[in-house]
């Protein structure tokens, strides 16, 4: 249920000051989901909340119509904003680039973590959405994720309502055509990764292959920071044999954990203990189609501990 949509009348001083944290509080999961879609960082999207906040206690409260409204076309505006320099940047990153992974134990679900996931918010989903430029990404999620009208997006993006369109067509052929066409049941997801844990585990690679899609895919981020595959692989067979590599290298080293990553069943890979990947995986319901290993160990940092 939304939160209360109120014009604001809460006197001054401390009292008014509460009053504007209250209802910075109650949208603030709603904010970091979309700053964090925008973004796909913890810290990018936790330093437009801030910008935000500051914002809105500086904002002349009594005169809005819709706190929600102002408050999430300040979040989009920033986001757009940071998101532009954001991908300057990232035509400097070394390999892949991939969301920083939001990690909780199964069942378990941090208010951030839980917020608006009726929308799609995967790994997958994500590698995506960064290939859109920053407004048709915006555009994208306001209209397909939080069913935004397009007017309303019109006067938060300064566009037309006809360019709107457009760009959330454009992004939606986008999406459709790269993004994975599978609904699994999360049951099904994750019976087929207590299979492929066990099978990594035991270093039975045959049985790993026999989980895998012919043309699975393999993506790795270690951001230049830990060693990563620098092209997407490809192939049952190869993927295969990376993980019965590792076995074979480390063997009793290496522990798996299934946790939620972005909503949905991954795998946590520990060497002597210490978090080595955040994986998350897209299946078919019978096999695995692809994995997105995050390596880089500044995208690990938040991780929590799932002991």
């Amino acid at each position: 249920m939304s939160p209360p949509d109120p014009a604001l009348d809460t006197g001054t001083g401390a009292a008014a000051d509460a009053a504007a944290d209250a209802v910075f509080a109650a949208l603030r999961p709603r904010l970091f989901s979309i700053a964090y879609r925008m973004l796909g960082t913890r810290a990018d999207a936790e330093d437009v909340l801030q910008d935000a906040w500051l914002r809105w206690h500086g904002s002349d409260r009594d005169a809005l119509r819709s706190a929600e409204a102002w408050l999430v076309t300040v979040v989009t505006r920033l986001s757009i904003d940071r998101l532009r320099v954001a991908k300057l940047e990232r035509e400097h990153y070394v390999g892949w680039w991939l969301p920083e992974p939001l990690v909780e134990a199964i069942d378990e679900r941090t208010p951030e973590a839980a917020a608006e996931l009726a929308g799609e918010l995967s790994v997958a989903v994500m590698w995506v959405l960064e290939r859109l430029a920053p407004e048709e990404r915006a555009a994208f999620l306001l209209r397909q994720v939080f069913d935004r009208d397009y007017d309303e997006i019109a006067a938060l993006l300064d566009k037309s309502q006809a360019a709107c369109r457009q760009l959330v067509h454009r992004a939606a052929e986008r999406v459709r055509q790269e993004r994975p066409r599978f609904e699994v049941p999360k049951e099904a997801h994750r019976r087929l990764l207590d299979q492929f844990v066990r099978a990594a585990r035991s270093g039975e690679r045959s049985a790993m292959k026999a989980l895998l899609a012919d043309d699975v895919e393999i993506v790795g981020d270690g951001g230049g920071k830990v060693p990563s595959f620098g092209k997407v692989l490809r192939g049952a067979d190869r993927i295969a044999n990376l993980y019965w590599a590792v076995h074979l290298r480390l063997g009793a080293q290496v522990a798996y954990r299934i946790a939620e990553i972005n909503g949905e069943p991954g795998l946590l890979r520990y060497v002597d203990g210490r978090l080595e990947s955040a994986q998350a995986f897209v299946t078919d319901g019978e096999r695995i189609v692809s994995i997105y290993a995050v390596r880089n160990p500044d995208k690990l940092a938040h991780v929590p501990s799932l002991d």
